[in-house]
């Protein structure tokens, strides 16, 4: 089998997004704009109250994998599913977003995992994640062959909330580097960032050429108020910080300095789940045709402007054809 461009490791969510209002969002007891995990009962409690969801495959690594298959870069997930209803859902839809995907299922409880997505007017995104079969990823489940074959193995950060899910993280790193391949990791989210600093600091510094997170994660990582002298501390051990900052667009830190690129111009949000996911989508696939780290940024910009404008965290059609004059453009 030939070269792989990319390859995303993390957890097989089915998201299941709904609008609702603030009220509706304090009612259920959430943190508006988190991410809480719940379990089983507690998951089928929120979905209880929904009107009419929409269901679409999900998980942060599995989003990105399947935008930079959108943009036209190979690649492959590694995330573990149950043999049940939801799990079937989440192997054809990541399939028909032309991503390869072959980790065994499990063939009993816990069930496939679930994320109830509840949308506001002012496009901000309120998640309750049910992790279920996710839980059960671990070093077993990583291809040493499909690590070896991708140019970028791409590692989400959430899997540090299980012990052997982060051991399988750290597995697949190691494969990657004796292979000559590059890793790159998320940041995922602030709170998990807070939970498991020193794992995701070993990560940065010994294992990963490229970060991706937002602005609050990186100064999170970083133990500091101050963004520049966060980004001073992933560039000093050696990666790339691909750092987003909302409206502001984003800013890439690397040994040649800092580079700052705008936001995408003139989106209307509707839905925000799922912008970092495609922003990181949109760099990979610049990177792995050798663009400039600011025009991996750009495509990043353009990425996540487009999942932004619709429901759900996948991209939509002609996204491809968008992105190549930034190819095409020096």
């Amino acid at each position: 089998m030939g070269e792989l461009d990319v390859l995303g490791i993390g957890n097989a969510i089915v998201d299941i997004l709904a609008e609702a209002d603030d009220a509706a969002v304090d009612a259920l007891g959430l943190p508006k704009g988190g991410m809480t995990l719940v379990d089983a009962e507690r998951s089928k409690e929120i979905l209880a109250v929904l009107g009419r969801p929409v269901r679409a495959s999900g998980g942060s690594a599995a989003n990105t994998v399947a935008g930079a298959a959108s943009l036209g870069s190979s690649a492959a997930f590694i995330g573990k599913i149950r043999d049940d209803a939801l799990g079937a859902d989440f192997a054809a839809d990541i399939a028909a977003s032309g991503v390869g995907f072959a980790t065994q299922p499990l063939d009993g409880p816990p069930d496939t995992a679930r994320c109830t997505v509840l949308v506001t007017p002012d496009g901000e995104r309120t998640l309750s994640t049910y992790l279920g079969a996710c839980t059960r990823l671990g070093p077993g489940d990583i291809d040493p062959e499909v690590v070896r074959r991708a140019r970028v193995t791409y590692l989400e950060g959430y899997l540090f909330d299980q012990p052997q899910s982060g051991e399988a993280l750290r597995t697949a790193a190691s494969l990657a580097h004796r292979a000559g391949r590059q890793v790159a990791v998320t940041l995922s989210d602030t709170l998990c960032v807070d939970r498991h600093r020193q794992e995701f600091l070993d990560l940065v510094d010994g294992a990963a050429d490229l970060v991706f997170g937002n602005e609050e994660e990186l100064r999170t990582l970083c133990g500091t108020d101050d963004l520049s002298g966060a980004l001073e501390r992933v560039r000093a051990g050696g990666a790339v910080a691909a750092v987003t900052r909302g409206a502001k667009g984003s800013v890439v830190a690397s040994e040649r300095g800092f580079e700052e690129v705008p936001a995408e111009a003139g989106v209307a949000v509707v839905d925000t789940t799922g912008a970092g996911d495609a922003y990181a989508a949109g760099f990979l696939h610049g990177l792995v045709r050798g663009a400039g780290l600011a025009r991996c940024a750009r495509l990043g910009s353009l990425a996540a402007g487009e999942v932004i404008s619709h429901l759900g965290a996948r991209p939509g059609p002609g996204l491809a054809a968008r992105a190549e004059p930034l190819l095409d453009d020096g």
